[in-house]
C-alpha cells in the first residue's frame, strides 16, 4: 500500500492518493510503537532546541526563562511536527510504515498539519491542567498521565476505523504503509 508519485514536467514529484482498498489505520500497538519512538526521538529536538535558547538567553540556571523555554520549545515542536506531517512522515512514521493522510488519502497541507499538532496536545493538556488546583506530586502526575493516554488511545477502538480522535478531528488519517505480504 504505497503511493505512487508522478513526476511533473518540472522534475518534481507529485503527490497522488493511496492505490490500495480502504485505507486502513495500523495497529493501535504499532500506533503506539511509533508514538514512543518518537518521543524517544524528540528528546534530541528538546536538546538542541534547549541549548540554542539557554544560549542565545544566556540562562544559568534550569529555572531561569523556565515559560519563555516552554513556549520556544512548543514552537519547535509545531515546525517539526508540521514539517513532517506535510511531508507524509516523521522518522519514527517511517520506521514503522505511517503515514499521514487527509480523509481522502492525499497528503495532508500545512495548515492540515498544524491544526493536527495543536489537536494532538490532548494527549497530555487535560492530566497538566490537573496539576494546578490538584497540587499533585511528580508521581501522581505520572499516574495520571499515563493513565490519561492509555484511556485516549483506547477510545481510538471506537472509531469505525480505529482511528485517533484528535485525528477525526483535524481531518487526518494515518494509515499503513506496510508493502503487501508483510
Amino acid at each position: 500500500m504505497r503511493a505512487s508519485t508522478d513526476v511533473s514536467k518540472s522534475g518534481t514529484p507529485e503527490a497522488a492518493p493511496f492505490e490500495s482498498a480502504p485505507l486502513m489505520a495500523p495497529g493501535l500497538g504499532r500506533r503506539m510503537a511509533c508514538w514512543l519512538y518518537e518521543g524517544m526521538l524528540m528528546f534530541g529536538v528538546v536538546f538542541i532546541a534547549g541549548y540554542l535558547f539557554g544560549t542565545l538567553t544566556q540562562t544559568r540556571h534550569a529555572l531561569d526563562n523556565r515559560h519563555p523555554l516552554q513556549a520556544f520549545l512548543f514552537v519547535v515542536f509545531g515546525i517539526y511536527f508540521t514539517w513532517f506531517w506535510a511531508r507524509g512522515q516523521t522518522l519514527a512514521m517511517k520506521t514503522w510504515h505511517i503515514r499521514l493522510v487527509d480523509r481522502s488519502g492525499m497528503p495532508v497541507s500545512q495548515k492540515r498539519a498544524l491544526l493536527r499538532y495543536l489537536l494532538s496536545w490532548i494527549w497530555f493538556l487535560p492530566p497538566l491542567a490537573a496539576v494546578a488546583p490538584f497540587g499533585l506530586s511528580g508521581g501522581e502526575m505520572a499516574v495520571l498521565t499515563f493513565g490519561w493516554i492509555a484511556v485516549w488511545a483506547l477510545l481510538s477502538r471506537f472509531h469505525p476505523q480505529q482511528q485517533f480522535w484528535h485525528d477525526v478531528l483535524a481531518g487526518t488519517r494515518l494509515v499503513s504503509t506496510r508493502p503487501a505480504g508483510n
